[in-house]
């Protein structure tokens, strides 16, 4: 063998750049925030509340003395970003457990195998039946941070259907997004919007039918073509080779030359996911009638576990142990929804989120109604990049934006639909999102290959969304 020559030599030792940790991307984002508090002028609007709503008076910024965020207010954002995460971050956890035990009594394997592999020559329809009701789910608000607890379910069945996890994923959470983020019915951030807009509850509806049907189909085709470059070439995964990284909880590789075995599907597995199903059906009913969120999730899933332990046989203590180490594998997941949230929390302490507003309305004053409505429209999508809560970003802006489209002659459905529409379309790229960088830890998907992934349907929505605000304003939109 001839010697490695020097430019060889020169060239394995040439560092490549790695894509930081998702911990470190927020980290660095938080840091640069609390930077910023030092230099860009603090302000604040007036707040009045309504009822349980407290919004800003429109005119009333005025800046007030600067407050800087100091070494140990930074470091305690942390703690309080997920002291207020608390009940996204326990649902995450018992999420992970309650999928293990569920596991552990075979009863996912058994219906994965001997039901799912019916899809394997129609994963069009699976894909349309899944997304769909997801959508569903997402746009009537029923189900928005929720999804991550059915995300492990997307990354088995992948397995089945010889996907990777981008694709387990992505049928579950954007298929969910795709809906919430052209929402219909849903009371948050939608019906507060209008309420704040003094807007009747859910007006509008028919053209946000057309809106939604377009989000859902772009997103059924994006994804299918996705699934079908899959088949074709193993290569063809945004993830390379590892397909399930060990991050995750799909654990080790895919491997779509393997073998099926077959596996038993008995009365007791059917039970048993009888039981989890009509939980979860129960919560989706509490969602709807009864309020019930996070929390009323979390519960759902203790239940699930000690009644799907219990049925399939195991003893207590085997529940207790098999739920820890469920949760275990997602403390990854569930901890960096906290991080993402101290990031508000720096801009909140930092009194920067008004000023932001302010600038981003002033910038829009003066312009004609369909510039203007654009400009909306794009800054919703900015603004979200800081205020990653809808709710909390509505009740920011909208009070800023409706008396301003009142001026500039928009009707304020138009400009309360490019809130909604500016704020969903970077819903799933926005690395400042919990939901996100939970579902990316929890399937092991790197945040810049995510990124690879969702750009191109992200600009898809952005066109789509683009297209219908223009129509908005032509049409003078309303009922004002």
């Amino acid at each position: 063998m001839s010697a490695p020559t020097a430019e060889t030599v020169t060239k394995k030792k040439r560092p490549t750049f790695k894509m930081p940790d998702a911990y470190v991307l927020l980290f660095t984002i938080a840091f640069i925030c609390a930077i910023a508090s030092y230099v860009v002028p603090a302000g604040e609007f007036d707040r009045v509340t309504k009822g349980e709503v407290t919004t800003a008076v429109p005119g009333s910024y005025h800046s007030i003395e600067q407050s800087p965020v100091s070494l140990v207010s930074f470091f305690t954002s942390i703690q309080d970003g997920m002291t207020n995460s608390a009940s996204i971050i326990f649902l995450i956890l018992f999420t992970g457990g309650t999928i293990a035990i569920l596991e552990k009594t075979g009863a996912i394997n058994g219906l994965i195998h001997n039901v799912i592999s019916k899809f394997r020559t129609k994963q069009l329809l699976f894909i349309c039946i899944v997304g769909a009701l997801f959508s569903i789910l997402g746009t009537t608000g029923i189900v928005v941070n929720s999804v991550i607890g059915f995300i492990p379910i997307g990354l088995i069945v992948a397995r089945s259907l010889k996907w990777d996890a981008v694709a387990g994923a992505a049928v579950i959470y954007i298929g969910c997004y795709a809906g919430f983020n052209a929402t219909i019915l849903s009371p948050s951030p939608l019906g507060l919007s209008q309420s704040i807009a003094d807007l009747p509850l859910f007006s509008g509806i028919g053209l946000r039918v057309i809106i939604y049907i377009c989000f859902l189909l772009s997103t059924i085709i994006y994804i299918y073509l996705y699934t079908k470059k899959l088949k074709k070439s193993k290569d063809a995964s945004i993830l390379g080779r590892d397909w399930f990284p060990a991050s995750g909880l799909g654990g080790e590789a895919a491997d779509s030359d393997a073998e099926d075995k077959p596996v038993p599907f008995t009365l007791r597995h059917k039970l048993i996911l009888a039981v989890a199903s009509l939980s979860l059906i129960g919560f989706l009913y509490g969602a709807l009638k009864l309020g019930w969120s996070d929390s009323q999730m979390a519960a759902t899933f203790i239940f699930i576990s000690v009644l799907a332990g219990l049925i399939g046989g195991l003893a207590a203590n085997d529940i207790a142990k098999t739920f820890i180490t469920g949760c275990q594998g997602l403390v990854y997941g569930a901890l960096i929804v906290g991080m993402a949230r101290s990031i508000s929390v720096i801009l909140e302490n930092g009194k920067l989120l008004d000023t932001v507003v302010n600038s981003l309305a002033s910038v829009l004053d003066g312009y004609s109604p369909m510039a203007g409505a654009i400009g909306m429209y794009i800054a919703s999508a900015l603004l979200h990049f800081l205020i990653s809560s809808g709710s909390g970003e509505a009740v920011v802006f909208i009070p800023i934006l409706a008396p301003l489209a009142d001026l500039m002659g928009i009707t304020r459905q138009v400009a309360v639909e490019a809130v909604m529409l500016g704020e969903g379309v970077v819903n799933c790229v926005n690395p400042t999102s919990g939901v996100l960088m939970a579902v990316l830890a929890a399937s092991g998907i790197p945040y810049v290959k995510w990124l690879r992934f969702m750009l191109p349907l992200a600009l898809i929505w952005f066109v789509i969304g683009l297209v219908f605000i223009c129509i908005g304003v032509m049409i003078n939109w309303g009922p004002f």
